[in-house]
Parts: structure tokens; C-alpha cells; sequence
């Protein structure tokens, strides 16, 4: 308690405040750049904090870690452009609550949504950090399979009306993910004898080919810009008070997808972008009028930048305690710690606790911080989306993601690749197949592929090679869990076959 009690006073200077300031703001500013991601915002600025103090190096990594999460949040509303990978969920109805003139309401929302769950995170990484992190340890390739699998039963939230659409776009994706060499055995696949690809798709490059350059054409397309004016931003009718009555009129929903946040981001590999998807879900799964979600529901918004805000503190609890990186942008933390001669572990806690604690309770600073910033930036950014003309965002908005596709490995392969995927994107988008199945496919297909083949290698002594997959209890909560995820999925569709087959005979007997 003693060491905690220091570690607040630490904070309390001015030099603390500007620091966690201009890091939340300029992660923001990088995480509303599609293709700039928290990972190079960190790298940027490694050097710098190089001459700091260690826990000014530190504070200022953590701001600007908590800001580009959060920044993703606006391209994602505004432009339907996620800003980040774990921004992917946000765009499902964050984008419909803008074009609807809603554009306050869902920023509100995510703002409010990102502090709390940021504040969330950094309790239980102050709290918990230990006991979680053990029980992270039990997360083998078995539950790492499942886990993907779960994220799979995702598919029929984001169909858009049509199952067979949905699952024919997470195939798509998920043979996306095949490309390149193979995450266990190695061998080269659908290279067609390109050694480039060898490499794989990148998730970013992949993300902004589908996301970004389908809806570019679209806006050039129709001569419209991503949003229409609607009057004042922030008018009185829907206040920041307002919304946020509105989001803790339901706190099922924000209870429970900070839970979820936490358990998947002290998985390590799992990260933001399956966080915010698996939350989306349930939060879709548990409301009362789950035909409302993708049309502009708030509580998508809210479930989606809640979870992933978790992620930012919640996925340091195996790096502090055991080292082991819990998503990319923290493997850069990990580096910094170690230049100034900290090693993750217990002594962490007990040693240098003035200093580990000081850095927690910078990110729950930072969280803070994005109330303001956040609030300021979103009207700035609204405004400049709305008075630019479409003829001049879109070239704009186009040389940004080529820069940042380039920028993520110096490729123009990559580059090329975004604008295939874009113009395949746009054309799967008018035959009713949406970009989201695709990229849970991808980013799912490589982590499920993965489990499934180190489990089976691992079972090749066993009479039944795959009951190791449902061996561990874990491993059979997870798998029930997907069951029921499915039978949920498919529910709808067969009550819905079953309604047509009785009007068909209903029809058939009441003829002459």
C-alpha cells in the first residue's frame, strides 16, 4: 500500500500531466490514420523516451498505447474506416449512427466507453495481475483452437441478413490466411511462385484493402462524402449526459464486455481485433432487439470500444508477471523495461513496485484524459469530414492508406495486394458479401489452424487423437461455449425455413 500511495504522488506533478496529455492526444492522432497502427505509434516514439526517466519513458508509451486504441474509434464512425484492427467491431454501427445524423451520439458513446473500460483494465492489472496471469499459462493449443473456433460462431452476427453470404465471406477470409508459409510445418503455400508471398497477407494491409478502398469507390461512385450534414454536432438533443444515460441505462452490456475484454487480453496472441468481435457478439447475443445491431445500435459501439480499452492494460498482466507479451505493441514495452534493467516477474511488484505501480496508474491517468481530448478531437475531426468535398477526400483519404500500407514493411507488394483485395472487396460488397466475415476469417483462420495442428501433433500417441482437443476442462467449457454459439447462429435461419415450409402447406391446403 505504501509503495502505491508513492507511486500516486509520483504522479501528481505537472511534468506527469503534459507528458500522459500529449502522449493521449498523439495517439489518437495516429490511431485515426488507417494503415498506422498502436505497434509503430510505440516504435516512433522508442528513441524518444530513451533520454526520460524510466517512468516518464513509460507514462508516455502507456498514453500514447491507450490514445491510438481509442483513435481508432473515429474513421471507424466517421468514415467507416477502421482506424486500428481493434476498431473493426465499431464500424458495424458506429458508422449507420453517423450517416443517420448520429455522428455525436456514437462518438459520445465511444468515448465514454473507451475511459471505462481503460479504468476497468488498469484495475485488474493493479489487482489481479498474479492470479490472472497463472491462468493465462492454461491456455494451450487446444483452448487457443477453440477460442478461434468461438470467434468463428461470429459469422452470423455479421452477415447482414444472409447466413450463406456470411459464411461464404469467412471462407473467403480464412483461405486468405493459408497464404504464405505455414505457422507450424513451414511449407510454402499459394505462393504461385512468388517468393514475396511467403510472407503472408498482412491483417493491416488486408483491413484497409477491404475496408477503406470499397468505401472510397462507393463515395466516388455516388459523388457523396462519407457523411451529410446534419445540423449543429453535439446539438442539445443529444448531450454527452444524455448519452451517457443512455449507455448505463444498460449496464449488463458494459459489465460484460469488459469481463470480456479482460479474459481474452491476458491470452497472449489473441489481441484487440478478436476482443472487440467476440464482444460484439454477445452484447448482440444478450439484447432484446438483436435486429437493431448494424443499423445504428449504440451498444455495439459501446461493447466494441469497451473491450478493446480493456486490452490495453488488461494484455500487460502476462507481461509484467511472466514476460510473455500480450498483444504486438506490448513485445516494444517489454524491450523498454529491459533497457532499464526491469524484469518482469514478482520482483517487479516488490523491488521496483514505485515505478510498476506508477505505470499502471499512468494508463488509469491516460484513460482519463480521453474524455477531454477525445471530446475535442471528435468535433475538430467531424467538422473537417464534413466540409471537405468529396472530390477532394477521397485522393486524400486514399494517399493516407497507401502511405501507411507501405510504411507497415516497406513493400509495395503490399500496396498492391490492399488494392486487389479493395477492388475485390467492392465487387463481393454489391453481390451482399460484407468485408467484416472476411477479416474474422483471416485473423481467426491462422489462430485456429495453428491450435488444431501443434493438438494433433501432440496426440499421435493417443488411440483417439482428437479427444485431446476436449481433454482439459477449460477446453470443454470452450467447446460448449462454441456449440452453443452455433445452435444460436442457426436457430434463426431454421425457425425461419421452418415459418416458410407451414405458409407453403398452409398455402397448398387452402387450395381447391
Amino acid at each position: 500500500m505504501e509503495m502505491l500511495l508513492e507511486a500516486l504522488a509520483s504522479l501528481m506533478t505537472f511534468q506527469s500531466f503534459i507528458t500522459v496529455l500529449v502522449g493521449v492526444s498523439a495517439g489518437l492522432l495516429i490511431g485515426s490514420l488507417p494503415g498506422l497502427t498502436a505497434t509503430m505509434a510505440l516504435a516512433v516514439l522508442l528513441p524518444f523516451t530513451f533520454s526520460m526517466p524510466p517512468l516518464q519513458g513509460l507514462m508516455a508509451l502507456g498514453a500514447v498505447y491507450m490514445g491510438s486504441i481509442y483513435g481508432g474509434a473515429f474513421t471507424a464512425i466517421l468514415i467507416n474506416t477502421p482506424g486500428t484492427p481493434s476498431s473493426i467491431a465499431t464500424t458495424f454501427d458506429g458508422y449507420p449512427m453517423a450517416r443517420q445524423g448520429r455522428a455525436f451520439e456514437a462518438l459520445a458513446g465511444a468515448t465514454i466507453a473507451s475511459v471505462i473500460g481503460g479504468l476497468v483494465g488498469v484495475a485488474f492489472l493493479l489487482l489481479l495481475a498474479p492470479p490472472l496471469a497463472r491462468w493465462a499459462v492454461a491456455f494451450g493449443p487446444a483452448e487457443m483452437f477453440w477460442v478461434a473456433m468461438l470467434g468463428l460462431t461470429l459469422v452470423a452476427s455479421l452477415s447482414s441478413g444472409s447466413l450463406l453470404k456470411g459464411l461464404l465471406g469467412g471462407c473467403i477470409g480464412m483461405l486468405l490466411s493459408t497464404v504464405g508459409v505455414s505457422p507450424v510445418g513451414g511449407e510454402t503455400r499459394f505462393t504461385f511462385g512468388f517468393p514475396p508471398l511467403q510472407g503472408g497477407i498482412e491483417l493491416i494491409v488486408a483491413l484497409i484493402g477491404l475496408f477503406v478502398i470499397p468505401e472510397l469507390l462507393t463515395m466516388a461512385a455516388e459523388g457523396r462524402g462519407a457523411l451529410r450534414p446534419s445540423g449543429e454536432f453535439g446539438k442539445r438533443e443529444a448531450s454527452i449526459g444524455q448519452v451517457a444515460k443512455r449507455i448505463f441505462r444498460r449496464p449488463g452490456n458494459l459489465i460484460r464486455s469488459c469481463l470480456i475484454g479482460q479474459v481474452i487480453a491476458i491470452i497472449p496472441g489473441a489481441g484487440g481485433n478478436v476482443t472487440s468481435l467476440v464482444a460484439y457478439n454477445e452484447a448482440r447475443r444478450f439484447s432484446k432487439d438483436p435486429q437493431s445491431f448494424g443499423k445504428g445500435n449504440i451498444d455495439g459501439v459501446v461493447a466494441s470500444e469497451s473491450s478493446n480499452n480493456v486490452m490495453v492494460a488488461g494484455s500487460m498482466i502476462p507481461l509484467l508477471t511472466l514476460g510473455i507479451p500480450g498483444a504486438p505493441p506490448d513485445a516494444i514495452i517489454l524491450g523498454v523495461l529491459m533497457l532499464h534493467g526491469l524484469r518482469p516477474g514478482i520482483d517487479l511488484f516488490t523491488e521496483t513496485g514505485v515505478l510498476t505501480n506508477g505505470f499502471i496508474l499512468s494508463m488509469g491517468l491516460a484513460a482519463l484524459m480521453l474524455l477531454p481530448v477525445g471530446l475535442l478531437g471528435a468535433r475538430l475531426i467531424y467538422r473537417v469530414v464534413i466540409k471537405t468535398p468529396y472530390y477532394f477526400m477521397v485522393p486524400c483519404i486514399a494517399m493516407v492508406t497507401i502511405i501507411g500500407t507501405f510504411a507497415l514493411r516497406n513493400s509495395l507488394l503490399d500496396v498492391g495486394i490492399m488494392l486487389i483485395l479493395g477492388t475485390l472487396g467492392y465487387f463481393l460488397r454489391l453481390i451482399g458479401i460484407h468485408a467484416a466475415p472476411i477479416v474474422l476469417g483471416l485473423i481467426l483462420g491462422g489462430i485456429a489452424e495453428q491450435g488444431y495442428v501443434q493438438t494433433m501433433l501432440a496426440a499421435v500417441v493417443d488411440p483417439i487423437p482428437w479427444l485431446r482437443l476436449v481433454r482439459n476442462p477449460l477446453s470443454q467449457v470452450l467447446a460448449g461455449m462454441v456449440l452453443l454459439g452455433a445452435a444460436t447462429a442457426l436457430l434463426p435461419v431454421w425457425l425461419e425455413r421452418s415459418g416458410r415450409l407451414q405458409k407453403a402447406t398452409s398455402a397448398e391446403e387452402e387450395k381447391p
